[in-house]
């Protein structure tokens, strides 16, 4: 009797698998792999020059420019971080920063909810060609409209004060209200028909049914305005002249021109400014994608 070895397949159970070919695990395993090594990779130089501006923040003077790089400060100068409060006004900025973060942040939510909602939902003569001219808006640039708007401003006595950066938080952004119209479009018709029959108002529809459905979208334009309104530089460069009133942006600006020489206190104030975008993007990650993600299901 003449007992072959088959050269077309291995028999596993039910499955053949041909000689040769390699298993499907291992091809997902290779690919996984040489995709987190490149990620691994690029991140890494996307956070060099973060490592050495929280590097230099700590060194003293002398050891700034050594090369190569000495990236662990020795000794570890602390002293830094107190030296920039006592040079500038640097808590005050903080608090400007956070008063104008603050109400941006709730302008943008209030003004674009109830224009996403109108759009949505409510029935209107030419709410479709309105909205078409809102979104348009996106493609004017900014430069455009900066001295109208300055003139403006000027004639109003806004003038070094916050009104120029805050009162338009509170009209709709034409990004932040097609998100949100997006995402409201996914939310059932019939809950609001049944709010209805129970003696809701529109506001009360709008108030308890829609915004707690809507809160990952929320979330997503709560992330972005404050990205906006907390790095904002070109408003308050223009609108604020007192010092005092200065936010971290032009704060730290100004202080680095006075303070170029010292890199060590310049790097020290950039990192306080930058530290509080880096631990919200780090704590709020995974709303950024949900949020994206969320906002274009239903046009």
């Amino acid at each position: 009797m003449k007992i072959g070895i088959s050269t077309q397949g291995v028999a596993r159970g039910t499955e053949v698998r041909p000689l040769g070919r390699t298993p499907a695990w291992w091809k997902r395993f290779f690919r996984l792999t040489i995709t987190y090594l490149f990620l691994t990779a690029t991140s890494i130089l996307f956070l060099i020059p973060f490592a050495w501006m929280i590097s230099t923040s700590l060194k003293p003077q002398d050891q700034i420019f050594v090369y190569p790089i000495q990236w662990v400060p020795h000794p570890f100068i602390w002293g830094n971080y107190e030296q920039v409060f006592e040079q500038v006004p640097f808590f005050r900025y903080i608090l400007n920063t956070m008063l104008i973060t603050g109400v941006g942040v709730i302008g943008s939510l209030t003004g674009s909810s109830i224009a996403a909602y109108s759009f949505a939902r409510m029935r209107f003569p030419g709410k479709n060609f309105l909205f078409l001219v809102m979104l348009s808006t996106v493609m004017v640039p900014g430069w455009v409209t900066l001295i109208p708007s300055y003139i403006g401003f000027h004639l109003l006595g806004w003038l070094d004060t916050y009104k120029p950066i805050l009162v338009p938080a509170f009209f709709a952004s034409p990004v932040n209200t097609f998100l949100l119209r997006q995402f409201f479009l996914t939310i059932s018709p019939e809950l609001e028909d049944a709010a209805r029959i129970d003696g809701c108002s529109t506001f009360r529809v709008f108030w308890n049914i829609i915004l707690p459905l809507s809160k990952p979208a929320m979330i997503i334009i709560a992330i972005f305005a404050f990205f906006y309104y907390w790095n904002d530089f070109l408003g308050p460069l223009i609108y604020l002249q007192t010092q005092d009133k200065f936010p971290l942006s032009l704060g730290v600006a100004s202080f680095v021109s006075e303070m170029s020489s010292n890199y060590a206190l310049t790097m020290a104030a950039a990192s306080m400014a930058l530290m509080p975008c880096i631990l919200l993007f780090f704590l709020a990650q995974r709303w950024f994608v949900q949020g994206v993600v969320i906002t274009g299901v239903k046009g």
